[in-house]
């Protein structure tokens, strides 16, 4: 099981240029204590030892955690037949569980606001129950960007209901992309295997009739903001060896990059980001590398796709889970992002009344077979490869 790590969220102070210091070291040995070598009075002073290995960090990033009505509904029936109240989710995320729990950190677009002060509800405006947050961290999520056009579906109330219950629930947690307007300017940091990761989360849009009222102690950030975001990317940028963007940009239902994707994401990258998280299209987009202001290579996936839903367009049943390697060399601090990978995933329900077995599959796992009971209109085993090979051509996946 990985090792649970908290995240620091670096204040304001620090964006405007205060000094803090803090000794986060550790050792294994009690205080005074005295060690082995000392002890029985063995030198190996002189003894050549072998450089410290560069530390590295395997990174997993998952789509749209969109947790329609079907979702909740066949969740609560799973856990009635198993004689438990509430709801069990864990049906849906059996498939992919151990590819989550088997990354060093692993990073979720909660589409939906996970929060038990609501009835759960779904499209349009959602609302979704504990037990399915809790299942994520679970299964291995580590960090959970809320920065998506969802986020205010109940209001600045639901918003607030969010913070709270991750806060309360799963403070060992790291959510990023909304937040209180007093911590508005912090930077969540954490460090993994020795290396240092800043998370950010912009968005492009909230649904209609839903932004946040003048004055709201609720907080938000726009990538139209423009300068505001280049401020917390460039002073990230400063705190961290890596900076993850997740931005929520788009076009909804296309699997085309948009010239707007593009030139923010060369604009984050300018600005200090080296790894682009993107979502919001609801299905699979290109994924590709870009060229930093100092000659190195960031990496950008331009939307992950449903991690999991029930829309009923084909292009919303593909999506995938990204991985990638982060290395720092201990001698100079350069960072190297290597080895890129696609897990393709469909999403999977019958074409019965209730759209029953609502999953998600490896598309190793998936045949010919399932698809054609499939209960989205247009979906076909041929539609779902044929995407697959378009949009992930860069990095080797499983046909």
């Amino acid at each position: 099981m990985k090792k649970k790590i908290l995240p620091v969220l670096i204040s304001a102070c620090l964006l405007a240029g205060c000094t803090q210091t803090q000794d986060n070291s550790q050792t294994d040995s009690p205080v005074g204590s005295i060690s082995s070598d000392s002890q029985s009075g063995t030198d190996n002073s002189s003894e050549e030892s072998a450089p410290p290995e560069n530390p590295s960090v395997r990174l997993l990033c998952a789509g749209d955690n969109l947790i329609h009505t079907t979702l909740y509904d066949q969740a609560k029936k799973y856990a009635r037949n198993a004689g438990k109240s509430g709801y069990d989710f864990s049906y849906i995320y059996e498939d992919v569980k151990d590819i989550v729990a088997a990354a060093d950190y692993a990073v979720l677009n909660q589409e939906t606001i996970i929060t038990d002060d609501y009835p759960a509800s779904g499209y349009p405006d959602f609302a979704t129950p504990g037990e399915c947050g809790d299942l994520m961290v679970d299964i291995g999520f580590d960090a959970f960007s809320i920065s998506n056009n969802h986020v205010l579906d109940k209001g600045a109330a639901g918003l607030k209901s969010t913070l709270k219950w991750w806060s309360e629930n799963h403070p060992e947690s790291l959510v990023y992309g909304a937040s209180t307007r007093e911590r508005e300017d912090d930077i969540p940091v954490v460090e993994i295997n020795g290396i240092k990761f800043a998370f950010l989360g912009f968005m492009e849009y909230i649904n209609q009739g839903h932004e946040l009222p003048s004055g709201s102690d609720m907080s938000i950030t726009y990538l139209a903001q423009t300068e505001r975001v280049k401020k917390l990317v460039k002073k990230a940028d400063e705190l961290a060896d890596v900076v993850v963007v997740s931005p929520h940009y788009g076009l909804e239902t296309t699997g085309e990059v948009q010239q707007t994707q593009k030139q923010m994401t060369q604009d984050l990258v300018d600005w200090g980001a080296d790894i682009i998280i993107g979502t919001q299209a609801h299905t699979l987009q290109p994924m590709e590398w870009v060229t930093k202001p100092d000659g190195g290579e960031a990496f950008v996936f331009y939307c992950l796709g449903n991690f999991v839903s029930h829309m009923d367009i084909p292009l919303g049943m593909v999506g995938m889970i990204g991985e990638l390697t982060i290395t720092k060399d201990l001698e100079t601090g350069k960072i190297t992002l290597s080895e890129p990978e696609a897990l393709p995933i469909v999403t999977h329900y019958d074409n019965d009344a209730a759209n029953s077995n609502l999953k998600i599959y490896r598309w190793e796992d998936y045949t010919e077979e399932l698809a054609a009971k499939h209960g989205c209109p247009g979906f076909s085993y041929s539609f779902a490869k044929a995407t697959f090979d378009e949009q992930l051509k860069i990095v080797d996946y499983l046909p």
